[in-house]
């Protein structure tokens, strides 16, 4: 029996924690997942960490390959995921429906909380676009931070997130509500990439690992997470 060793971006934590669980049972082995911010997944596969199976963006899947940190034919699609905003729960609902109405929410609330990862740069990107000052956004840790903040201040904060982190945390418990997805125009969809990497010590069950991820089943289960 192996132990397989999964490390990922948040995003994507509830529905492989799920999966993780399901090929447990079905195949004997034991998969123990970690997940974290995607810089930090980033720089532990590049700096040769002995784990079994990254889960990242398509982004810093590209540049795995390119360095050859995994093997490119284990290499699989798990599905995308889309931005929204959040806001304290029991807060008046901003109207995000369009570009117009979302620069509107964008100009009443008194920062937009945003991670250090890919999901918070892509939002102060789109923010400078729009036209807002550096100073609309405020920075935290992660999306845990972001949405804890968002929950527990008297201002009135916009919390970024992808989806599928956001309705985690509310069905958590924690003190948020969603607002709303990114008007189309202005949505930002990550895709999120599993492989083996260079480093496993358990290649061939880590291998069956990533066909399994690939299955119609497990996309379904990706699916009802907000991984589509």
């Amino acid at each position: 029996m192996a132990t397989l060793k999964v490390l990922g971006a948040g995003p994507v934590k509830r529905g492989i924690t799920q999966l993780a669980a399901q090929f447990e049972k079905n195949s004997g082995h034991r998969v123990f997942v970690e997940f974290i911010g995607a810089p930090t997944v980033r720089e532990r596969v590049l700096a040769g960490e002995a784990v079994d199976v990254a889960v990242t963006p398509q982004s810093a899947m590209e540049e795995f390959v390119a360095q050859g940190r995994v093997d490119a034919g284990t290499r699989m699609t798990l599905g995308r995921s889309r931005m929204g905003l959040a806001m304290r729960k029991g807060a008046a609902a901003p109207d995000l429906a369009s570009v117009e109405s979302f620069k509107r929410a964008i100009a009443a609330a008194d920062a937009v909380v945003v991670n250090v990862a890919s999901s918070g740069n892509t939002m102060v990107k789109l923010l400078e676009k729009l036209g807002f000052a550096a100073d609309k956004a405020l920075k935290q840790p992660d999306t845990v931070k972001v949405m804890d903040h968002v929950a527990t201040s008297t201002q009135n904060l916009l919390g970024a997130g992808q989806l599928p982190e956001i309705r985690e945390l509310v069905d958590k418990g924690v003190a948020i509500t969603l607002a709303g997805p990114l008007p189309d125009e202005l949505q930002s969809i990550t895709g999120y990439d599993a492989a083996v990497t260079k480093s496993s010590a358990n290649a061939v069950v880590a291998a069956e690992f990533t066909l399994f991820l690939a299955t119609p089943a497990a996309r379904a289960t990706m699916a009802t997470t907000g991984i589509d």
